[in-house]
């Protein structure tokens, strides 16, 4: 999914133009997990630009994604190709997870990595971890979770930086995510980071 996030971000940025179908952020209280279903969003969506089907616990998940990436937009970084995802995670129809990226300047994702020492496995609380990094951009349960009655909070942030040069375009993507998991008292149980890329 994401090889193909890069190469149609590098033909825009090159061509000057739009790709995907322009969406906003999805507001957290109007998904409901294992409430909401496949067809709610594809309702409110429309149909997604990519779906995959992965297994985890056991489970079989469908992810509907949905892209869009715009030249001629403010990004948060210069430089840098404005663009949005959200991912839906569902089991049998139902909403299990869904987490959201973008490095517009309007509604960027990016969060300071320098504050997760400051979590503590077993007695830092959701509303801690809320107070370090913001609303989290997306939630996962099980079977995304590793344990059962878990609740994982994400952050995430995407860029694609494109430096045009002849006949071609050097592509250079980062990521980064921090997903904390909390227990049923909403307290946290695990704390996963990840960055790859180059800025």
């Amino acid at each position: 999914m994401r090889a193909g996030w890069i190469a149609a971000a590098a033909a825009l940025l090159l061509a000057g133009c739009t790709s995907g179908r322009d969406f906003a952020r999805p507001p957290s209280e109007s998904l409901a997990l294992g409430r909401t279903t496949y067809a709610e969003i594809v309702e409110q969506y429309g149909s997604p630009r990519r779906e995959a089907t992965v297994v985890k616990n056991d489970r079989t998940i469908t992810i509907a994604s949905y892209g869009y990436a715009v030249s001629t937009a403010d990004s948060l970084v210069g430089g840098v190709l404005p663009g949005r995802r959200a991912r839906f995670h569902f089991v049998d129809q139902r909403l299990v997870g869904h987490d959201f990226f973008s490095s517009f300047a309007a509604d960027a994702t990016d969060f300071d990595e320098t504050k997760i020492s400051a979590i503590r496995k077993g007695t830092s609380t959701r509303a801690q971890v809320v107070g370090l990094f913001g609303p989290p951009v997306g939630v996962h349960a099980y079977p995304l979770t590793r344990r059962e009655g878990d609740t994982a909070l994400l952050y995430v942030y995407e860029q694609t930086r494109v430096e045009p040069r002849p006949f071609s375009a050097n592509v250079k993507t980062y990521r980064k995510e921090l997903t904390v998991s909390l227990d049923g008292a909403g307290v946290v149980t695990d704390v996963e980071f990840s960055a790859s890329g180059e800025k």
